[in-house]
């Protein structure tokens, strides 16, 4: 049965509540990650109809995420899919398979990580309606300031889970790698929308397939939807797809006619439609050559990004001072952009939560190991040898003092904590006791609690490890006292870390009570998100109260969030079986403080 116009409206209400009720936006809210005349609303009466702007445009990018063409949310004159197996193809449909009938994916479970690889159960959204999921989706602001929380949701968003009532499987995959772009995450967001078979792709998925194929830089992943695109409507990405494609299967000189004809027809010109020449220039058997020039370019955006980076082009640096931060995700998961280039870009993508501790390792790995590096980064590498492997213990602490301090910003003393952590989780604790802190948070930073237990009885009673050791704990059985509360830190950190002990449940009430009242932390605050957010804790919806944490969670940093609404997020995922992401974010609040 459809679901009711009333309910989709009230939804939408609910939805657009939240967001006002959560903590203040970013000043820098994230722009439009499509292309400049690449399915963007019509353009005004006086230009051509599809023209690509010119590219020395000073329009300014929009201040928000700009809905999917396809999509109206909160219409409620739309008719509301409801989620079905793999529909019946005709005789025509069976000619686009090439997978056999039992290989066919259905669209009433999507999602490429089962939770035999770590993903959540295929009923973590629970009963959720879901339009008012997508509405949250849409609504939310990524990244967000918790590497920990979006590691998580990046975890709900993979999940193989069960379509929620009301939607297609294939648009809600879409909404899902929509916010996981606009996280950074775009090798995860190709994933989940290649996990739809091509013939069930919806207008909607093919929008973002598109953005996915270019924020990783492969527009080989644009050929499987050219036909069916070009089928249903003629917007200019696809067409000069088309062209790109035919080249990159060997046949250039067919595609040469396409991109001519892309020309005659004003569908793209400038940099835009020079870039797809260049891909066709890549092709087996061209023999044409194409110089980029960004001069007149003033802005960057996704078909610009993931073009040039794929034919090798260097995107000037200035250019990436015109897009959001989840640009630097899309860079530092590249592979083709330079080692020395990704150096930066990975390191804030740590701390975003998007390249782990290994995969930062690693990257310093290459680096070190490769030749005609600049010598600041062959030092750090060097560096990072040494406090793995140093000849002694005075070497290894030194090499780890020195990769701290060569953080430069909060986020960059963030991610140098994440390099080094499984290097410090080397030192004994007998032998680091004068860094005691920041091996602690170095390696909590990865997530390895239990080693890091090992520093119990080193840290020092009302220091940062000993609180953050506190939180962190696994085992933990025994509650920790007010007294040992009111005697740590600054007032802001005390804030924290009380919320963070009250929503692991490791302080008892009298004490919860006697620190609210004391610290002034408003663990009683009544309003739309906690009403929701409690409803979900209720029914055991988990995919559903971490998409719930990022909406209250919208901030430019750590700094912005209210001790209540850490209190808040710990509690609710506690309860709901994610102890290990609460305790991490408890964590993460005293490290980025």
């Amino acid at each position: 049965m459809a679901i009711s116009r009333a309910k989709v409206a009230a939804a939408a209400l609910v939805a657009a509540s939240l967001a006002a009720a959560a903590v203040a936006q970013s000043n820098k809210n994230p722009e439009s990650l499509l292309p400049p005349g690449f399915d963007e609303p019509p353009a005004p009466p006086a230009a051509a109809p599809g023209k690509t702007p010119a590219a020395n445009s000073t329009a300014p990018a929009a201040p928000t995420v700009q809905p999917l063409p396809s999509l109206a949310l909160g219409n409620s004159s739309e008719p509301a899919p409801t989620p079905s197996a793999t529909p019946t193809p005709d005789a025509a449909q069976l000619a686009q398979y090439e997978m056999p009938p039992f290989a066919r994916r259905s669209l009433s479970l999507v999602g490429p990580t089962g939770t035999t690889e770590g993903g959540l159960a295929p009923n973590a959204w629970g009963n959720a309606d879901g339009r008012y999921l997508e509405i949250l989706m849409r609504r939310l602001s990524a990244p967000l300031p918790s590497r920990w929380l979006s590691i998580a949701l990046r975890r709900a968003l993979l999940s193989q889970v069960d379509t929620p009532y009301g939607l297609n499987g294939a648009d809600f995959a879409a909404e899902r790698a929509w916010l996981l772009l606009r996280m950074g995450e775009s090798v995860s967001a190709r994933a989940l929308v290649q996990s739809v078979d091509t013939a069930n792709v919806s207008p909607k998925l093919r929008d973002v397939w598109m953005n996915a194929a270019l924020a990783t830089a492969d527009p080989g992943a644009l050929c499987p939807l050219t036909d069916a695109a070009l089928r249903d409507d003629n917007q200019p990405g696809w067409v000069l797809a088309q062209a790109m494609c035919t080249a990159l299967v060997g046949n250039p000189g067919e595609a040469q006619p396409l991109i001519a004809q892309a020309r005659r027809a004003h569908i793209a010109d400038g940099i835009d439609l020079q870039l797809a020449q260049k891909v066709v220039g890549a092709g087996a058997d061209s023999r044409q050559a194409i110089t980029i020039e960004w001069t007149p370019v003033v802005q960057l955006n996704v078909w610009r990004f993931g073009l040039a980076t794929a034919t090798g082009i260097a995107v000037p640096d200035s250019l990436y001072d015109t897009v959001g931060p989840q640009v630097t995700g899309w860079r530092a998961l590249a592979p083709a952009i330079p080692l020395a280039d990704r150096v930066a870009p990975a390191e804030r993508a740590a701390a975003l939560g998007v390249l782990s501790n290994l995969a930062l390792v690693d990257l310093y790995g290459a680096i070190d190991a490769a030749e005609d590096m600049p010598a600041a980064l062959s030092a750090t590498a060097a560096d990072l040898r040494s406090a793995y492997a140093g000849a002694d213990v005075a070497t290894r602490l030194g090499a780890l003092r020195q990769l701290w301090e060569g953080g430069t910003t909060p986020d960059g003393k963030y991610a140098r904590l994440i390099l080094t952590a499984r290097a410090a989780a080397r030192v004994r604790p007998g032998d680091g006791k004068d860094e005691a802190d920041r091996i602690v948070a170095s390696m909590l930073s990865a997530g390895m609690d239990r080693t890091a237990m090992r520093w119990r009885d080193t840290v020092a009673q009302g220091s940062d490890g000993w609180a953050m050791l506190a939180l962190a704990d696994p085992d933990a059985t025994t509650r920790v006292g007010y007294g040992q509360v009111s005697g740590y830190a600054s007032a802001r950190k005390q804030q924290l870390f009380f919320a963070g002990l009250a929503g692991l449940g490791r302080l008892s009430p009298a004490d919860i009570e006697r620190g609210a009242q004391a610290l002034d932390v408003k663990i009683g605050t009544d309003n739309v998100w906690t009403r929701a957010l409690d409803r979900a804790t209720r029914d055991r919806q988990p995919a559903t109260v971490l998409l719930l944490a990022a909406i209250g969670m919208q901030t430019s940093s750590w700094h912005g969030v209210p001790p209540d609404m850490l209190y808040r997020i710990v509690t609710a995922l506690r309860v709901v079986g994610l102890d290990a992401e609460a305790r991490m974010i408890a964590v993460e609040a005293l490290t980025r403080i």
